[in-house]
């Protein structure tokens, strides 16, 4: 299927993650119990979709080292995609967005221990434990795109 990922990443915020990485799955669940609205789309980076979003921004598409997130069509990795979800999920969740006063360059060394380590200390899926349902496929951007087709 061919994508127009232009018009796409204009119309959706959009959170991209590794459907192997437990944490990664985990991340996204909580998306989907605490964004209410549906406001950032979830989307796998091994996805058709995800791929081609990848591509988009020229982001490796073999190797994973950190969630993205695309808001207003600007990509954001590693501590800085964190707060930018985080700041638009309720409270009590939506207090770590004080963590931008610290320096980037310490909140993305900590956010680079995690991510370089999250298999071994989280662990990896064979397949994507995070499956659209008729409850959450709002979340998906796959299958928003669809439904709008």
């Amino acid at each position: 299927m061919q994508y127009n990922i232009e018009k796409i990443i204009q119309q959706h915020d959009i959170v991209l993650f590794d459907e192997i990485c437990v944490l990664c799955n985990g991340w996204a669940k909580f998306l989907i119990q605490h964004d209410m609205q549906a406001r950032f789309k979830l989307a796998s980076v091994q996805s058709a979709l995800g791929q081609e979003i990848l591509k988009y921004y020229a982001m490796p598409t073999d190797h994973f080292d950190t969630m993205l997130v695309i808001k207003n069509t600007q990509l954001y990795s590693e501590s800085t995609a964190f707060l930018k979800v985080i700041q638009e999920i309720k409270f009590p969740y939506s207090i770590l967005k004080t963590a931008y006063v610290i320096p980037q360059f310490i909140r993305d060394f900590l956010y680079r221990r995690v991510a370089l380590n999250r298999y071994r200390l989280f662990g990896t899926t064979n397949h994507c434990c995070l499956l659209p349902s008729v409850q959450n496929k709002k979340h998906f951007l796959d299958n928003v795109i669809h439904e709008n087709i």
